[in-house]
């Protein structure tokens, strides 16, 4: 069964079908999805539907671009959260530079940054990053974090990876798993295209970010984790193997990162 590692299920454009649509998973091969927070409302959303949703586990934590309101309070709370049943890992947090007005400032995104990062730690959980346009100071805060916990094997992953392949192979020899969504799918994903060539299977963690991304031949469409068998046959395609041979290897990828070994 295809594991979606990242999903949000949370958002209002399933208002009007989230019960049908996720009820319909088990039919579209989907075994497993993470839902994962962006904010301290999709955080708090989470931690109940993972009670409701028998496929879903979920990730607290909250989006670099909406830490301009959040408060040592929420720290405790997300802990408190993190801390309850199916609740698997800490995300999504990191750095976006992409948005700017409005938006965090880059002083308080890695301000809170380095907080959830140290959350995940204190709770022995993965994390789950977000980089946008924010390269180098993505990999010096999580190279400093890595000299900082040396003993961490499963870091987390790179969700909706972006850069260059030569990065990619520097993340995972630091441990991480690299998110692959829909833009694979696209015709101007070169680089991306390259890095899930180049880079080991064993590596790889496949994700829809529903409602957004959605792939070819559905680009522009609300996303949803039935369209990840898109993602698989073009990573399929890409290498040359079997989709078969990526679903099964992607789904233990995620149970091996998110703990959830058989």
């Amino acid at each position: 069964m295809i594991f979606d590692t990242h999903a949000h299920y949370d958002d209002k454009q399933f208002d009007q079908d989230r019960e049908e649509l996720l009820a319909s998973m088990k039919d579209n091969g989907i075994g497993t999805i993470v839902d994962v927070g962006s904010n301290m409302e999709t955080s708090t959303w989470i931690v109940e539907a993972v009670t409701r949703y028998p496929m879903m586990y979920g990730a607290v934590g909250v989006h670099p671009s909406d830490t301009a309101e959040l408060k040592e309070s929420d720290i405790d709370t997300l802990k408190k959260y993190a801390a309850m049943d199916r609740i698997l890992a800490i995300g999504e947090i990191g750095l976006d530079y992409f948005r700017k007005e409005g938006h965090a400032c880059k002083d308080t995104q890695k301000y809170w940054f380095r907080q959830q990062l140290d959350l995940a730690v204190e709770l022995e959980k993965p994390f789950i990053i977000h980089s946008r346009d924010a390269a180098e100071d993505t990999m010096e805060i999580l190279q400093e974090f890595g000299k900082a916990h040396p003993d961490i094997k499963h870091p987390g992953v790179i969700h909706c990876y972006s850069y260059s392949p030569e990065m990619a192979k520097e993340y995972i020899a630091m441990g991480y798993y690299i998110g692959i969504g829909g833009v694979v799918t696209f015709k101007n994903a070169k680089k991306l295209v390259e890095t899930a060539k180049e880079i080991p299977l064993e590596r790889i963690l496949v994700e829809t970010d529903s409602p957004y991304l959605c792939p070819e031949p559905n680009r522009g469409k609300r996303n949803d984790s039935s369209q990840i068998r898109h993602v698989i046959d073009k990573i399929a395609a890409i290498r040359g193997i079997l989709p078969e041979e990526v679903e099964k290897q992607t789904e233990i990828n995620a149970r091996n990162m998110y703990g959830l070994l058989q």
